[in-house]
């Protein structure tokens, strides 16, 4: 598995659903740069069972991350055709209306992959004919990007292992306090809570009061 923290997103170019209702051809998060903090996440599959569970706990917290200025683009190997029949589906029939933010349709895999969160791989055979091994869907892949394109947290789940939204908003907030004030975010820190210098002094110091 990749790390590309401190690395730059891979860029990419795909049709996405936007609004919950209209299909774009060509979304790219370059339409962030300079602006916008962006959590991307990966989910396996449209129809699913953690999946809408994620995409709405994730929409449930949209205020929280408009405060902030932090887009949120979901993505998953699935076309824009069923991402849309998805979302007019009521959630309490297992469908994800209601979600506005951009959900992209990675249906060549070239994103996966190149955020390295694909489940499989491709290879050909003996006669030379082209398999896959495993599902070809994306794992619980997050990144966290900052403004310049830089990519300064991400976490990959497996498939069964839903992700906790509370945390990618702290560590939000940690990013943004850390640009904002040059100091860094301790164990657990929350938005609100004293950070350090990191110096040997202010670590001597905020560990002589926790």
């Amino acid at each position: 598995m990749s790390v590309l923290v401190g690395k730059k997103a891979p860029h990419f170019s795909a049709p996405a659903v936007i609004n919950g209702e209209e299909i774009v051809e060509n979304f790219s998060l370059d339409q962030y740069l300079g602006k916008n903090h962006v959590v991307l996440f990966f989910y396996p599959k449209d129809f699913t069972f953690v999946c809408p569970t994620e995409l709405h706990a994730f929409q449930a917290k949209m205020d929280e991350f408009e405060k902030r200025g932090v887009k949120v683009v979901a993505c998953s190997t699935d076309t824009e055709e069923s991402h849309f029949s998805w979302l007019q589906i009521p959630k309490d029939n297992g469908g994800i209306q209601g979600v506005k933010y951009p959900i992209v349709a990675d249906t060549t895999k070239t994103i996966a992959t190149n955020y390295d969160v694909l489940f499989g791989q491709y290879d050909y055979n003996e006669n030379g004919e082209l398999s896959a091994t495993g599902p070809m869907i994306a794992f619980r892949g997050l990144f966290l990007i900052n403004k310049e394109g830089i990519v300064m947290h991400q976490t990959v789940n497996h498939l069964p292992l839903g992700r906790s939204v509370d945390e990618t908003l702290r560590m939000v907030d940690a990013l943004q306090h850390n640009e904002s004030h040059g100091e860094v975010c301790p164990a657990n820190w929350e938005k609100g809570e004293e950070a350090m210098n990191a110096t040997p002094k202010g670590v001597a110091e905020y560990l002589s009061k926790h």
